[in-house]
């Protein structure tokens, strides 16, 4: 079974994350995956809009640790090369000159926030949160969040969300603006695929303009990117980290030293 599923309804491509046994979190594979698919449906002339979304009940939980380090047991040792991969399809998002709406249900933690955060509109059930929970393992967010959360929701309040790992519920989320339609998980589906209807009917040239100039005055997150890329992997090799996920493994509360 396909880890990533596209499926195309109408003028609309749904990209689907479809590892609902581990709440849709991310392996190297299924960032590539995940990029591959949404470059591909960006570059058909025939598409009018992109939905991101996970099978299951969750948007994305970040990273998947697990088996990562599993498949994976040298990844100290090349951690450029996930880095890179996951900005990729950040980049992917971003650069798409569709529209992206990102339909969330569930958990969008971690990279998975930041992806949700990187699409043009946002459509979540009652049941939906979004939450940076890197520095719960001693990293910080490295997928746009420090990039698109103050200028989202502002300075302040993107400070408590990322220092203190606040979990932002789906109803802050709609008081924040974050979001362009809010309904019970029974009704996501239906009224994502009736946004995006709208957005079909609409201007697309008109609509890749806008998204351009949009993005444009918002400031550099080529820049962003690079100042996460750098910090992240700075901590990365920090023993606070080592602390971080095996506290995390353990279930237990970490003890950070600061070295």
């Amino acid at each position: 079974m396909s880890e990533v599923t596209v499926e195309t309804t109408g003028r609309t491509v749904v990209v689907t994350l479809n590892r609902p046994e581990a709440r849709n979190s991310l392996t190297k594979q299924v960032v590539k995956d995940l990029a591959s698919a949404i470059e591909g449906a960006g570059a058909k002339p025939e598409v009018r809009c992109i939905v991101l979304t996970g099978a299951g009940g969750h948007f994305c939980a970040g990273a998947d640790l697990r088996r990562t380090f599993a498949e994976d047991p040298d990844i100290m040792d090349h951690l450029d090369e996930y880095m890179d991969a996951f900005h990729s399809l950040v980049r992917a998002i971003v650069r798409c000159p569709k529209p992206t709406i990102a339909q969330m249900d569930g958990a969008a933690v971690g990279f998975g926030a930041d992806m949700a955060l990187a699409c043009d509109l946002r459509v979540a059930s009652t049941s939906a949160y979004l939450q940076e929970k890197f520095v719960n393992i001693g990293l910080m967010p490295d997928g746009g969040g420090t990039f698109w959360l103050p200028r989202l929701i502002g300075t302040a309040r993107a400070m408590r969300a990322i220092l203190l790992s606040e979990k932002l519920e789906a109803k802050e989320l709609d008081a924040l603006g974050l979001l362009a339609g809010l309904v019970a998980p029974s009704e996501l589906g239906a009224a994502t695929m009736a946004l995006a209807q709208r957005i079909e009917a609409g201007p697309p040239l008109a609509f890749t303009a806008a998204k351009s100039a949009i993005y444009g005055s918002l400031g550099d997150i080529e820049a962003a990117l690079k100042r996460e890329r750098e910090g992240q992997l700075r901590l990365l090799k920090s023993q606070d980290v080592i602390e971080g996920v095996m506290a995390w493994a353990q279930k237990r509360a970490p003890e950070f030293k600061g070295a």
